[in-house]
């Protein structure tokens, strides 16, 4: 049998693990379908997600559609837990985007939409909720058009909208409108389509024509477009159907090299560590020793290496005990203890093939605030700073940061809903009582022009023996941090240039202003050493030589040094919004965007209803959900994604800096000096 790995994807209460029930139930793998509001989901199975009614945490099930394995990957929908669906994108072959046919396409679904195409996935469309008052077709299949991409292909027409009599009525080859249709989409990416159809319109048979759509679908191109209820069932043949002929297969050679993706990691009842990986190839059998580590980490830096005590694989359902797990296939490996989140099994240097995604590469913008934990009793604190790093592990967008000025542990956040869900699994699974304080926005730092910084070796004002110049140049907006040698290599050695690289990362946490550089290029542009020298019995002495410790001591020192000459700008999110409010609220709601920061464009009319769009302050758009139900009589509706950073205006906020950061070079060198005891 071959696999397909299958992501739904939606918008927050769009239907996605209703959906997820419902394709179960229709492959025969639970014979009563669960309920979101009763938590008896197969997915939802974390107690906070039955509780709440939402899904937190991504959760992977496998059915069977004629001779293909489906691995069914449901995501959260709430933007608070985007970070979940981001590590999922690594590992699909295809994914069917759920919309509501109540409320349409929504903020969450058009940002989905956007890095589905640019990943190229291969996507179906399913309208979901036909069964409920309200529900559309024209006007949601325009706004599918108008806002996600033109290029869709409507399966079939809905009938009995807003009713419980709502059915789907797939289309065949005897409906011409809909194999015109095929035609015109399949005709815009391929030319020799094309001139056949020119040529003899007459002799494109619908066989032809569903060839061509399964080849479209796969390349990212066209999207079939289904309707239906995921309750109730209409419309979820047809998807299956859909699902099987259109969605391509996973690929990758069972006998090749070992090559894989972490995209998951969770823990056991007994705290052992369990890595979900994506195989593109070869096959993992339990006892083998596997290699894994962060691809592209620093020059030189050695993988991990573990060795697999245990295999699951998701079948009809369930996770069952294998003895092995092969290309294309998701499984659950054991004894891999130091495995994290996004790292590469097999080499983590070699390619993943075609098409594959690191678990690591990031899709959409980082958590926009960070918010203090203390927790409720001070004996706890040890405790707390313990169960934040596994949270962590198992969601690394969550970035723990010890302020060790204050004595503060922050984590970053992507809104209050996440934060409440960090309490409440801290109090539920680790039995410790939090309070956050309140949430601040998280700025990022970019260096303005070009700066360059040297300290040499055997100088007075420099203590360490290492000489390290260092120039930073500003880079495109969302490119990272890049280092980078102009130094002869060969000149120094592997373990002293990973020790800079390594340093130059973590200072960069902490700039000018205490936010996070990024979007820079680091050159090692100088560099000097004392090689390993002994006294005349051979007794290595450090005094003497040359250590990795005098490179990492080094290194903070210059590159604050050159960052200072580069001059730093700090940046703070920014929300695109879209706000629908009644007519006669857009006086009194124009004046409080504009106090809030905000930046509206042209307001749409239609009707009784105003459409405003803009760009707001992420650390504003709380307070606008606040206050817009009194400013519209609880009829406005806001929807907010991030978009980008901007330059502060007026006063440049200030993060208190770390220990790590040496702004002050005297007290930094003396801190080097006490936790050296006295060395140096």
């Amino acid at each position: 049998m071959s696999t397909l790995n299958l992501g739904i994807l939606a918008h927050v209460d769009a239907g996605k693990t209703s959906l997820t029930e419902r394709l179960l139930h229709t492959a025969g793998v639970i014979d009563e379908i669960g309920s979101v509001d009763d938590g008896s989901t197969q997915t939802d199975s974390l107690a906070l997600e039955r509780q709440r009614g939402i899904t937190i945490k991504s959760a992977v099930v496998s059915f069977a559609v004629d001779d293909v394995t489906v691995n069914l990957i449901d995501t959260p929908g709430h933007p608070d837990f985007i970070a979940e669906v981001e590590r999922v994108l690594s590992v699909l072959d295809g994914a069917v985007l759920v919309v509501s046919a109540v409320e349409g396409v929504q903020a969450q679904t058009r940002v989905l939409r956007r890095t589905l195409r640019r990943l190229r996935i291969p996507t179906l469309v399913f309208v979901n909720k036909i069964d409920r008052r309200g529900a559309g077709y024209e006007g949601v299949l325009r706004a599918l058009a108008g806002k996600l991409t033109p290029a869709i292909v409507p399966m079939g027409t809905a009938s009995g909208l807003g009713t419980r009599a709502s059915a789907f009525l797939p289309y065949g080859p005897g409906d011409a409108a809909f194999t015109d249709r095929l035609a015109d989409v399949i005709a815009d990416h391929d030319d020799a389509f094309l001139a056949a159809y020119v040529d003899e319109e007459a002799a494109i048979s619908y066989g032809r024509l569903r060839d061509g759509l399964a080849a479209q679908v796969r390349r990212g191109l066209v999207h079939p477009v289904y309707f239906g209820s995921a309750v109730d069932g209409a419309g979820v043949e047809a998807l299956t159907a859909g699902i099987r002929e259109l969605l391509p297969p996973a690929g990758g050679d069972p006998d090749g090299p070992v090559a894989g993706t972490v995209f998951k990691v969770e823990r056991g009842p007994a705290g052992e560590k369990i890595a979900y990986v994506r195989l593109f190839s070869g096959t993992v059998r339990v006892r083998d020793r596997l290699r894994f580590g962060r691809a592209g980490r620093p020059v030189g830096g050695a993988a991990e290496e573990g060795k697999v005590t245990a295999i699951s694989v998701f079948d009809q359902g369930a996770a069952e005990r294998r003895d092995e797990v092969v290309a294309g296939r998701i499984g659950k490996l054991w004894g891999l203890g130091e495995v994290r989140i996004g790292d590469s099994v097999g080499d983590p240097d070699d390619d993943l093939g075609p098409g594959s995604r690191s678990a690591a590469d990031h899709f959409f913008a980082p958590p926009a605030l960070e918010s203090v934990v203390v927790p409720t009793r001070p004996a706890d604190k040890g405790a707390l700073h313990l169960a934040l790093g596994q949270l962590a592990e198992q969601d690394p967008l969550i970035d723990l940061r010890q302020d060790d000025v204050r004595q503060e542990v922050l984590v970053s956040l992507y809104g209050e809903v996440q934060k409440e869900v960090i309490q409440a699994t801290l109090a539920n699974d680790f039995g410790i009582d939090v309070a956050f304080r309140e949430t601040t926005t998280v700025c990022i730092e970019r260096p303005l022009g070009t700066g360059e910084a040297v300290e040499v070796k055997g100088k007075e004002i420099n203590p360490f023996l290492a000489t390290i110049g260092l120039r930073v140049d500003p880079a495109p907006v969302n490119s990272g941090v890049e280092f980078r040698l102009e130094i002869e290599l060969g000149s120094l050695p592997f373990s002293f240039i990973r020790a800079i690289e390594e340093t130059v990362h973590d200072t960069l946490r902490q700039g000018l202003y205490g936010w996070q550089v990024t979007d820079c290029v680091v050159t090692l542009t100088r560099s000097g050493y004392s090689p390993r020298q002994s006294h005349a019995h051979a007794v290595f002495d450090k005094s003497m030589s040359s250590t990795s410790g005098d490179f990492r001591n080094l290194t903070p020192l210059v590159l604050v040094a050159a960052l200072r000459k580069s001059g730093c700008g700090v940046y703070e999110p920014m929300h695109r919004f879209e706000l629908e409010i009644p007519a006669d609220a857009f006086g009194p709601v124009l004046p409080v965007l504009t106090r809030l920061g905000a930046v509206p464009y042209a307001p749409e009319t239609r009707g009784p209803v105003c459409l405003l769009s803009g760009a707001i302050p992420a650390a504003r758009v709380h307070e606008l959900e606040q206050r817009l139900p009194t400013l519209t009589h609880g009829e406005g509706v806001l929807e907010c994604a991030f978009d980008h950073y901007r330059p502060v205006q007026g006063a440049i906020p200030v993060r208190s800096r770390a220990d790590h950061n040496p702004l002050d070079r005297k007290e930094y060198l003396l801190k080097v000096v006490r936790r050296a005891g006295g060395s140096h």
